[in-house]
């Protein structure tokens, strides 16, 4: 997981990547390949992805809903 320090710029850190997956689980709640599919662009590889999706977890932003198999954003 990258973050900003000297040699990381913002922009090439984790906490920039936060900002996709946050606005578009603000308006639906999504299944994670749908949300991955939908701001790919973002991402240079699909471990970057993860560690945002790991970032937001521990933050207590996102939770995953079991039943309906679909990332929920808490607030």
């Amino acid at each position: 997981m990258k973050f900003p320090n000297k040699v990381t710029s913002y922009k090439d850190s984790v906490l920039s990547k936060l900002i996709p997956i946050l606005d578009l689980l603000v308006l639906k709640n999504m299944q994670v390949f749908q949300l991955y599919y939908e701001t790919k662009k973002y991402y240079n590889t699909y471990s970057d992805f993860i560690d945002a999706l790991d970032c937001l977890f521990a933050l207590g932003k996102i939770e995953y809903l079991v039943k309906e198999e679909v990332l929920h954003y808490v607030a």
